[in-house]
């Protein structure tokens, strides 16, 4: 029966959208609104939540759990393309009234690009610059600071891993892959790198980080995971999420385990599909749980819900919706006491129910955050129909909102550092110490220059930008680049398969997970992970022979060693 009264509750939130009752979620003023002074906030930040939730209407409850994405490069100005994306979103014209209406604790910034395995779920961008990005966020929290919930800061976050998923790509320091930090094997290049990056953020104004992945690799070898994850040996994947998770939140931003409770063990891509994890239950504990374990003790403040069906534990209801995986074993079982934040609400395994019942179903599961629903008027509507129905208690939604408000006063205290600090060279230098560590022989004599003599630089697909670089930093290093007619550097990366490698090149090089170098017939394979600028960097200095190949591949390669320097 509970199934059929949620479904009649998500058709009674589509009747008040259609009525017109959608134009306003509102239908009585906040106490702030009326009149009523905001509440003395005082003590920590847990008195501050639950003193300023205690004092919120249902519709401000309501708004603090939600975290949509929004169309338009700034809060208040946007373009016409914007504007019409935002009133089909949302009813609005532009992401403060967004927030406005609809009492917003959270919002998500979002873009895309051809190398992202998460675009299918990235419908618009709004990250275009570092200035930009710094605007929108000022203007975001001036929006959100008129809300009777505005003595806590907005939740601003955004899915920056680095590697093939950045959000932020322009002006700021680029960090290698998780896979690349997996292959240098040293947690304290990966806390000072992941330190750099979470003070850039912060000064960007973005406080939320979906990042890292704690998700272990199995011997599939998941495509959507793929060089997103830290590699496949359970221990060093759980020291690595550790040591992101204590690097990020130094410098201020809070870190989200994803995604829970474990996306590595499967082909499948929870975009479009339900994966099942068919592990044992003893399989998860000794495999797959341990780094959100290790992320928990490095006191990660998140920890994201994945649309998974664990067989083991709640057969066919993806973990999202899952209260026996969510409240059961995250709360219960490893001792979690932060935000629980769902995936996007907008993939397939979450769209098998109506946005205001999949609301209610995720909330009533335990998640205190509900990212990106597919229709947030819906949504809202269900929450708050939901609430006044007893089907969502009032307990709960004020145990979520609490959560997440609390998060808001802990954010709250970091200070923001100067604009200045995005790319700087100390950056650069913490990030360049990992990118070098990472790069990985898996073929080839070691010592010395790799190649000698007249260069050329080919890539699959194209990669103009990535060759340039790796073009730049050959001749910073004395070597002669031509544009045909030298000994091939061949560059593979995300997406491409064995058609793609180049028969007779001298050099290959993985940009992302190292599997097709197992086909490739090069007398020199290597591995860099990653396709950043500095990634690059280092990979002319191996070839060059003026750094050695230290890393050592984090995952197995059918007909190779981990590494053929060194052992």
């Amino acid at each position: 029966m509970a199934g059929v009264r949620l479904r009649l509750l998500s058709i009674f939130a589509a009747l008040l959208v259609v009525a017109g009752c959608g134009a306003d979620p509102a239908p009585r003023p906040s106490a702030s609104a009326a009149g009523t002074p905001t509440p003395t906030l005082s003590g920590g930040p847990a008195a501050k939540a639950a003193t300023l939730a205690a004092s919120l209407s249902d519709e401000d409850l309501v708004g603090q759990v939600l975290m949509p994405y929004a169309y338009g490069a700034s809060a208040t100005d946007v373009s016409a393309g914007s504007a019409a994306g935002n009133r089909k979103l949302a009813g609005v014209d532009t992401p403060a009234e967004m927030i406005a209406k609809y009492r917003l604790g959270g919002l998500i910034l979002v873009g895309f690009s051809a190398d992202d395995p998460t675009s299918k779920n990235q419908t618009t961008t709004n990250v275009d610059s570092v200035e930009q990005v710094r605007g929108l966020t000022t203007g975001l929290q001036d929006a959100a600071a008129k809300l009777p919930a505005g003595a806590a800061p907005m939740l601003i976050g955004t899915d920056q891993e680095y590697g093939v998923v950045t959000r932020v790509k322009t002006g700021v320091t680029g960090l290698p892959s998780a896979m690349a930090f997996g292959a240098a094997g040293n947690p304290q290049l990966t806390e000072s790198a992941w330190r750099a990056a979470g003070a850039e953020l912060a000064a960007l104004g973005i406080n939320v980080d979906f990042a890292p992945v704690a998700d272990v690799l199995g011997s599939g070898g998941s495509s959507v995971i793929g060089s997103r994850s830290y590699g496949s040996d359970t221990a060093k994947v759980s020291a690595q999420v550790a040591g992101a998770v204590r690097g990020l939140q130094a410098g201020g931003v809070a870190a989200t385990l994803k995604h829970f409770p474990g996306h590595g063990h499967t082909t499948g891509d929870s975009h479009d599909s339900l994966p099942k994890l068919t592990q044992s239950r003893a399989g998860l504990d000794a495999a797959d749980l341990p780094p959100f374990t290790a992320g928990i003790g490095a006191g990660a403040k998140l920890v994201m819900s994945g649309h998974l069906d664990v067989r083991a534990i709640d057969p066919g209801m993806p973990a999202t919706f899952s209260h026996k995986m969510l409240t059961d074993v995250l709360r219960g079982q490893l001792g979690f006491k932060g935000v629980v934040v769902t995936d996007g609400m907008n993939m397939a395994p979450a769209r098998r129910w109506q946005p205001g019942e999949a609301a209610v179903r995720a909330v009533n599961a335990g998640n205190d955050l509900l990212l990106m629903p597919d229709n947030l008027p819906l949504a809202y509507n269900g929450l708050l129909s939901a609430l006044r129905t007893g089907e969502l208690s009032k307990d709960r939604l004020v145990e979520a909102a609490t959560r997440v408000l609390t998060l808001k006063f802990e954010l709250a205290l970091a200070a923001v550092p100067q604009m200045s600090t995005v790319g700087s060279a100390d950056h650069q230098r913490d990030v360049a110490k990992a990118a070098a560590a990472a790069v990985t022989q898996l073929r080839g004599a070691c010592g010395g220059p790799l190649v000698r003599g007249p260069v050329t630089v080919t890539a699959a697909g194209g990669r103009t930008t990535t060759k340039g670089w790796l073009v730049d930093a050959l001749r910073a290093t004395g070597a002669e680049v031509v544009d045909s007619g030298g000994a091939v550097i061949h560059l593979v990366g995300y997406g491409d398969k064995r058609s793609d490698l180049r028969k007779g090149a001298a050099v290959t090089v993985a940009m992302d997970t190292p599997y097709l170098l197992a086909d490739a017939d090069s007398p020199v394979l290597l591995a860099t992970y990653s396709s950043s600028r500095l990634s690059m960097v280092a990979l002319a200095d191996v070839l060059a022979g003026k750094a050695p190949a230290d890393g050592r591949s984090p995952v197995a390669v059918r007909g190779l060693p981990r590494t053929s320097c060194g052992g």
